[in-house]
């Protein structure tokens, strides 16, 4: 393969890489939020992003006793999210050391990225679930009302979403 060849692939790599971690990076922070605002305790301090941040559109558009609740539901089906987060932050660790690795290993990024969407995966289905059974229990009027905030959060977009509301 000639040079510039060589140079295009690796842009194609690096590209790809990018949309990877990105994409990567929130699912953590959906799993981040979820986890977060799932060992809170009553009494605790309950700061908006740790309960919507991270938790997007849908969950900010539930009515806080059915978020509350779906947060209980999430850590009774999920008992070992301590373990999870202590494996994500041990993810992230090693991904950043491949990061800045010299040389690159793509690699060994794909394998981290792949590593961490995989353990994401199962957490992110049981996420869904409740979610989904939490919105089939509602009443029509109460799912039209979520349906409502719904349409409402996803027109003011995610950088308003949490301000004041």
């Amino acid at each position: 393969m000639d040079r510039a060849g060589a140079e295009g692939a690796e842009v194609r790599n690096g590209k790809g890489v990018r949309i990877a971690l990105a994409i990567s990076v929130a699912l953590n922070l959906l799993v981040i939020g979820l986890v977060a605002g799932a060992v809170l305790r009553d009494g605790g301090p309950r700061g908006r992003m740790g309960n919507d941040l991270a938790l997007g559109p849908f969950t900010e558009a539930l009515a806080p006793a059915d978020r509350a609740a779906l947060r209980q539901e999430f850590m009774q089906r999920m008992p070992e999210m301590r373990d999870a987060r202590r494996q994500m932050r041990a993810d992230f660790k090693g991904l950043l050391l491949a990061l800045r690795a010299e040389p690159f290993d793509v690699a060994a990024v794909r394998g981290l990225i792949a590593g961490q969407s995989e353990r994401m995966a199962g957490r992110l289905a049981v996420g869904q679930d409740l979610l989904v059974g939490r919105i089939e229990a509602m009443t029509p009027e109460a799912r039209a009302a979520f349906a409502d905030r719904l349409e409402e959060g996803l027109r003011r977009g995610p950088e308003r979403r949490g301000a004041g509301g």
